[in-house]
């Protein structure tokens, strides 16, 4: 070899020497993040102890496949979450589902129809019913003319996951309460307001009953500074046998406010009323009245200045008490996922909003009729709502 040729080999080339010094420099850092994933890997395996981990089809696929590019020798050294016997027997398992041609078989059979009207009607009576078990349910169906073993019954209430717990004991929730109780159920609050007189400013306190299946308001009394005897007249008001508010009613809710004393709770029992008083701090518990206080402050209360006891009376109770509400959407109710009407009938009346059209109004003659436009440009859709009050007690 000559010197020159010596030479010519020895030449320095930037673009080698900096590649080279980058695969090193990568090599490392995947060295660094392969011996963090082994350290929190073996931090893991002392925290899970004996604990089996359970996995899905999905997640053995995954780890299977990942774990055939490394080899058993690796998975051993790695001392991985999982051993790598049940890995490879994953992986093998999954290569003979692949060739098992059972996406060549035949179609399926029909639909079983009468299987799935068990299914539908058994899923519908659990929902309706969260403290049935699948034997009452079964008593049920054999009362309805439905030809069904009790198994029947429990296998799908297991596939949906309606069977309780058996070590979990049972307790009623609020949710459930009010459904059960939502036509007889009423719920009663307080809430102040200030006006303007000849003394000055004086506080007056307004009580009123809101019905929770229809959500009617009932202005029970308004007083500078109530007592228990103007409470016990209230409630006789509210429980009259010919018209009282509360005469359908039997249970009212209210919370734990001084006014509502013991005569005033003997009244209403008297009556068939029971009265629920509501645990210390929970104004969630009663929410509709809630929502109606703060409401009647926000949009009006708020915004005027009141002058005497006479102009109190006629902004609440004219303008508030004495008021049916009927609100109509644009568009069909859309408050369940999907609607059993009109195959059944709806689950949540007191919920579900008719639209302005299922009513009989001709929506382009009444927008057009209160100079609105109706058809505001092209590619343009326009909704319409409205909501209807009357005062009640008035004839339509």
């Amino acid at each position: 070899m000559t010197a020159a040729t010596f030479l010519g080999l020895m030449t320095f080339k930037p673009l080698t020497f900096f590649a080279v010094a980058l695969a090193g420099w990568m090599n490392r850092r995947q060295q660094d993040a392969i011996a963090y994933l082994r350290t929190e890997n073996q931090i893991l395996r002392e925290k899970l102890g004996q604990k089996r981990l359970i996995l899905n089809e999905s997640q053995k696929c995954r780890l299977a496949t990942a774990a055939m590019k490394l080899g058993k020798d690796l998975l051993y050294q790695f001392g991985t979450l999982f051993s790598p016997r049940p890995l490879l027997k994953w992986h093998r398992w999954f290569v003979a589902r692949k060739y098992d041609s059972s996406d060549r078989r035949g179609k399926r059979g029909p639909v079983p129809t009468k299987a799935n009207s068990i299914r539908k009607l058994v899923i519908q009576m659990a929902q309706e019913n969260p403290g049935w078990g699948y034997g009452r349910m079964y008593g049920e169906l054999k009362k309805l003319g439905y030809d069904v073993h009790w198994q029947t019954v429990r296998r799908v209430m297991l596939d949906h996951g309606l069977l309780d717990d058996p070590d979990k004991p049972y307790k009623t929730t609020w949710k459930d309460f009010l459904k059960s109780h939502w036509e007889s159920l009423a719920a009663c609050d307080l809430f102040t307001c200030e006006s303007w007189g000849l003394k000055g400013l004086t506080r007056y306190l307004v009580f009123f009953v809101i019905d929770v299946s229809t959500r009617r308001v009932e202005i029970a009394g308004i007083h500078a500074d109530p007592c228990e005897t103007q409470m016990v007249q209230w409630a006789r008001n509210l429980t009259d046998a010919q018209d009282g508010f509360l005469k359908d009613k039997r249970v009212l809710i209210h919370d734990r406010d001084p006014l509502y004393t013991k005569k005033f709770r003997e009244v209403l029992e008297a009556a068939g009323v029971r009265a629920l008083k509501l645990p210390k701090r929970s104004p969630n518990l009663n929410a509709l009245a809630e929502a109606f206080a703060a409401g009647i402050r926000r949009e009006c209360l708020n915004k005027m200045i009141l002058l005497s006891e006479k102009h109190v009376r006629y902004v609440i109770v004219a303008r508030f008490g004495d008021l049916e509400v009927l609100p109509l959407g644009c568009g069909g109710c859309d408050f369940c996922e999907k609607c059993t009407c009109p195959d059944a009938p709806c689950r949540f009346p007191q919920e579900a909003m008719a639209s302005v059209e299922a009513q009989g109004l001709d929506i382009k003659a009444l927008v057009e009729s209160v100079g609105l436009s109706y058809i505001n440009g092209a590619n343009t859709v326009s909704y319409v709502g409205m909501v209807m009050v009357r005062p009640r007690g008035q004839e339509p």
